[in-house]
Order: C-alpha cells, then structure tokens, then sequence
C-alpha cells in the first residue's frame, strides 16, 4: 500500500522523488543522471562505465573497503549500472538507516577520489568484463547490433567500451565527466519504502543544495540506418538479432507497438515461440521485445538455434511478423493487455521496482507516471492500432546481426 508520489526540486534544481509506502520496513534509493555512454566521445568511449565502477573505490573520505563495509554493517547494500542514457547509484537499507545510504550516494558523485592506481586496477578489471561479454554470444550481439542500426555514431558504441578508447582515459578525463555531466538539474533523487519526505528532503539539501546549476549536456542524436553483421565462429549454436528502428517512449504509437510485440512475439503463447519452438523446434530460444530511448527505439527478435536451422528460423520469424501485423486477433490483443498489465502491476509489489521506476520515468518525464494511466492507454489501444504500429516498424530498414553462421539479409 503506498500514499501517491511526491517531488520536490531544490533551489539548484536538484530532484527528489520519494514514494511512501506502507507497510514496509525499507527504503530503496536511487541517484538517477541524465548521462550515459551516448554522452561520451569516440576517444574515450567506455568513460560513463569506467566512471561508475571508479567511485566504488574510493569516495568522501572512505576506500572501497570503507564504503563496502559502511553500508553492509547496517545491513545494507550499493549497486549502479550504466545505460546508454543515464547512469544510476542505488542503496537499499532498513528505513532506520536512510541517512547513510543518501550519504553514501552522494559521496560517490560528488568527492570520488580518482586515484591513478585505482584507474590502472580498474581498467583491467572493465577488460575482463568486456572479454566475459564477448566470450558470450547472446551478450555480445546486443553491441553488434547497435554499432550496425546506429554506426559511426556515439549511440551506436559499446556502452563497456572498447581496449583503446578504454586504455586511453585518464584520471583528468574523470573528473571532467564529473564536472560537465553531475550537475543538479541533470540528477534525481528516488527513494521508495518507509520513507519520512521532509527527512529526505532535508538530507538531499544538505548532500546536494551546494552544487552550482548548470544547463544539461546534450547527447548526440540517433540517426539509424541498419544494416547486416556477421561474426563467424565454430559454434555449436547460431545467435540471432534482427529487427527494425522502434519509436521513442514520447511517440504515440509506443503502447500500440508493445503490445504488438508482446502478442507476436513475447511469452509461451505468442505466435513466434508457438511456430518456431513448439510446432517446428527450430530453436530453443525465440522472443521479439521493444526498447525505446528519448529520440529513437527498436523493435527485435532474438534467436538461438542449431547452425543448420538458422536461415529458416530467421526466416520464418520474419514472416511471422508480418502476418501478425496483419491478421493479428482481438483475442490475441487481449491477451497481450492482461499480460502488460499484470506486469506494471506486479511491479508495485516491490520497493526496489518502484524506486528505480520513479526516478527513470521523473528524469525523462519530469515527474513520474501514475501506473494507472499507463494501464488505461494500454487498454485503450485498438486492435487497428497494434497492427499498424507493427506494419510501420517493419517497413523500415532491417539489422541483422549473427554469431556464429553467414546469414542471408532481408529480401
């Protein structure tokens, strides 16, 4: 049970977005910024990651031990992950201890101590994460995909990085992101969970009231072509990406387009995993899903399939596709509401869930979107809609990415 968001913005333009929730004994934090790997320059692309992993090592007075050991005495701990669009720090703690995590998230951004050895350790560690992503096929043809839909272009590079650029960054790069990048209006603050507002409020101020305004960088936009890319390897298996340029989450057509892949092709009843996998066991791997950005998305399907199915299961998911966007039922559109449903739902269940949520969607949106709203503009998508929402994705130019085989593109 929860008692409705609240926001509050400081005088700097700093954020706070605090859920109460009843109920409940924790709090889940998050510090969302508005930077991510799009923000970067070739030279130095991987520097929003090697960033986030560099404050864990030493920040505000207390080493990586320090840190580590300060949130898990209370119980507690810290994660963050880097996207292409934003970067997020979250704590999550008993509600007696939401003053350490605010503190500790604070220190990370703002009094990171950037020492060089630390840079030197970390860089090897950020390799061996990207050597692990690369030994992974179904991982590494996320990146093969998007340098091939959005090349020569920073929405299009590895948001890990590459050996070079990665090599190349130093600690005065660091701190430059740091100064261009955490600025106030570029943050926010979202906590849900047993949580007292005017306590956040005034532990916001006094970790973040002092910081100078200052206007938001803006990331380079997404300009997307397609195209086809092959790695060939001795492998057992064939991984598969293909698909076409989606909407942003601004665009009308984003809720109609959701549902169109979630009736196509998400879930053990869609018509992607019923033909390919359980009438034809093509593959043992098969399902379509929609991401969406501020100015660009996709709309893909993956597949994981013996090197001798592969062309067919490809193939037929294509087409697949396109008689869906054409002969998709109401039944199956009802299908796919009540499963989107359930998942904004079942979402709210979790303080973790609805923290993360209120501060992605208060940084894009500037303020967050009442669960109930989606839900009525999911229902209010007709069936003519979905279809055409689908119809107009693949009309479009088409990526394909494989691991493994030479695959033939769309005709």
């Amino acid at each position: 049970m929860t008692v409705g968001p609240h926001i509050h913005r400081l005088a700097n333009g700093f954020t706070i977005a605090a859920e109460p929730m009843i109920g409940v004994e924790t709090v889940a934090l998050g510090l969302h910024v508005d930077c991510g790997a799009r923000h970067e320059d070739a030279r130095t692309n991987g520097l929003a990651h090697l960033f986030e992993h560099m404050v864990f090592k030493g920040a505000g007075g207390r080493n990586a031990r320090q840190i580590s050991e300060a949130v898990e005495n209370v119980g507690g701990y810290l994660n963050a992950y880097t996207s292409r669009d934003q970067t997020a720090f979250q704590a999550r703690l008993l509600a007696e201890n939401v003053d350490l995590g605010v503190e500790l998230v604070a220190d990370l951004v703002r009094k990171p101590h950037f020492e060089a050895s630390d840079l030197v350790r970390e860089k090897d560690v950020v390799l061996q994460e990207l050597g692990e992503a690369r030994d992974l096929p179904d991982d590494i043809i996320n990146d093969h995909f998007h340098s091939t839909a959005w090349p020569d272009q920073a929405f299009g590079r590895p948001v890990l990085g590459e050996e070079e650029s990665i090599g190349a960054i130093g600690v005065d790069d660091l701190h430059g992101w740091t100064r261009t990048h955490y600025r106030p209006q570029s943050m926010v603050l979202a906590a849900a969970g047993k949580i007292d507002i005017d306590q956040l409020v005034d532990l916001a101020e006094r970790r973040f009231g002092d910081m100078e305004p200052a206007p938001r960088p803006v990331a380079e936009g997404a300009a997307y072509q397609g195209g086809l890319f092959v790695e060939r390897r001795r492998l057992e298996s064939a991984h598969i990406l293909f698909g076409w340029e989606g909407v942003s989450y601004f665009d009308p057509a984003y809720y109609p387009l959701l549902l169109f892949s979630q009736a196509a092709g998400e879930g053990s009843s869609s018509r992607l995993f019923q033909a390919i996998r359980e009438e034809r066991g093509l593959a043992y791997s098969v399902g379509s899903s929609v991401a969406a950005w501020r100015d660009t998305g996709m709309l893909t399907v993956y597949l994981a399939t013996a090197r001798r199915e592969a062309q067919h299961a490809t193939d037929l998911s294509r087409d697949l596709l396109r008689e869906a966007a054409v002969t998709l039922s109401e039944v199956e559109l009802d299908r796919a509401k009540a499963q989107i449903r359930a998942t904004i739902l079942m979402a709210l269940e979790s303080v973790q869930s609805r923290a993360d949520r209120l501060g992605f969607q208060t940084l894009v949106h500037g303020t967050p979107i009442d669960p109930a709203t989606i839900v009525t503009k999911v229902n209010a998508c007709t069936l003519d809609e979905v279809r055409a929402a689908g119809a107009r994705m693949l009309e479009g130019a088409e990526t394909l990415a494989t691991v493994g085989p030479a695959l033939k593109a769309a005709a």
